[in-house]
C-alpha cells in the first residue's frame, strides 16, 4: 500500500485494519475486481455494478480517500484506475485464501440462498 495511505506513525497493525474497514463493503470490493481490468468511469462502474452512479461515487470517495485508486477527468467523465498494483495482489491472495478454504466457507461463497437452506 502507498505510503501516504498509511498515517504517520501508525502501528501497521492499525494501518491494516484501516485498510480492511475501507475493503468492508461488497460494492467497494466488486468496483477494485472491476478496476483489475483497467480504468473504468463512473458510468461504466455503476453499470457493471448494478447501482445508481450517485451510490457508486460515494464507495469511490471512500477508496480514493484511502488512496487507492486514481482518478482522470476526460470532459465531464470521471475515470478510475488502482492506484498500486499491490492491491491487485491483495485481491488475488484474498480471492485464492477463500477458495483454498472453501470447504468450511462453502455456504458464505455461494451467497445468502445456501445459508438460508
Amino acid at each position: 500500500m502507498p505510503q501516504s495511505s498509511v498515517v504517520a506513525g501508525a502501528p501497521v497493525f492499525a494501518a491494516k485494519a484501516a485498510l480492511f474497514r475501507t475493503l468492508a463493503h461488497p460494492m467497494r470490493v466488486r468496483a477494485l475486481e472491476i478496476l483489475v481490468n483497467g480504468e473504468t468511469s463512473v458510468g461504466d462502474l455503476a453499470e457493471l455494478l448494478g447501482a445508481d452512479a450517485a451510490h457508486v461515487s460515494q464507495q469511490l470517495s471512500v477508496l480514493r480517500r484511502a488512496d487507492l485508486v486514481t482518478t482522470r477527468r476526460a470532459g465531464t467523465t470521471v475515470f478510475y484506475g488502482i492506484k498500486d498494483p499491490l492491491l491487485v495482489a491483495v485481491l488475488e491472495v484474498t480471492r485464492r485464501f477463500l477458495v483454498a478454504s472453501s470447504v468450511e466457507s462453502e455456504p458464505v461463497l455461494a451467497g445468502p440462498r445456501a445459508t438460508a437452506q
